[in-house]
């Protein structure tokens, strides 16, 4: 219980304003210029569970002999606003991480949002994507799951749990909640079948595998995994670490990110 009273209309208080945080308004906030690298594809980003995906893609196209997967991979700090410059707000008016320009056609070509990011590397260099109608289908079933999903452990449990500056027992329950639901959606889908989409290991996987992968790991929010009583999941944890054994998984962990000052 607290004693907050919603007010008639909500608006934003000025005391709260800063270059870095969260405002209601979008679009650039200062002037910015990003560094491109001599690559096929620049990568602007950070390593949370959405900048992942991508290096983790990036890496096992790379494995497959990809070469125009080759990347230069630039830090975005959400912490300090970088994603609030108007170089990153060109690439995505959305102001979130990852974005990636891909220049190996006749015009750069822009793409955000990380499950798009995968879709469209997939689709660019036919790998990790089915080409059967019914097989691509139900790998981007799961992978828009993945994106209508995560928020609520990300935004919404790890938030509440992990974020936010006091403990609060009705959002932590709910999200909690949620949370174990699609775990438990996961563990029954993973009893009948290796991997997210089926015999084969997908974009699919690589996009859930980068959330819940790594909250059954202990890799996202400290205490979480013991708190969600993840062990009683075995088929996730079972897929989760077949899929942390990969090189490539374990080299898109490692990327190195470079300083865009």
């Amino acid at each position: 219980m607290t004693d907050y009273q919603k007010p008639a209309v909500w608006s934003w208080k000025e005391e709260n304003d800063n270059r870095t945080g969260n405002r209601p308004t979008a679009g650039a906030r200062f002037e910015q210029t990003l560094p491109k690298g001599d690559k096929p594809l620049q990568v602007y980003s950070l390593g949370t569970p959405n900048g992942l995906k991508v290096t983790i893609m990036l890496e096992e196209l790379r494995e497959r002999g990809v070469t125009e997967a080759d990347y230069d991979l630039f830090l975005i700090n959400i912490m300090e606003g970088d994603q609030f410059g108007s170089d990153f707000v060109a690439i995505n008016p959305n102001s979130k991480i990852p974005a990636l320009v891909d220049y190996t056609g006749d015009q750069p070509v822009s793409v955000f949002e990380s499950s798009h990011i995968l879709l469209y590397l997939a689709d660019k260099f036919q790998h990790l994507l089915p080409g059967s109608f019914a097989e691509r289908t139900e790998v981007l079933n799961w992978l828009f799951w993945q994106t209508g999903a995560a928020p609520f452990v990300g935004g919404g449990f790890g938030h509440f749990y992990h974020y936010a500056p006091t403990a609060q027992e009705y959002p932590i329950d709910r999200y909690a909640m949620e949370t174990k639901r699609q775990l438990d959606v996961l563990d029954q889908l993973l009893a009948s079948r290796p991997y997210v989409a089926g015999d084969t290991y997908t974009i699919a996987d690589i996009a859930i595998w980068s959330w819940y992968g790594r909250l059954v790991e202990g890799k996202l929010y400290e205490g979480s995994a013991h708190f969600l009583g993840v062990s009683s999941y075995a088929h996730v944890t079972a897929w989760a670490e077949k899929i942390a054994e990969r090189p490539a998984v374990q080299r898109g962990l490692a990327a190195d990110y470079r300083p865009i000052k």
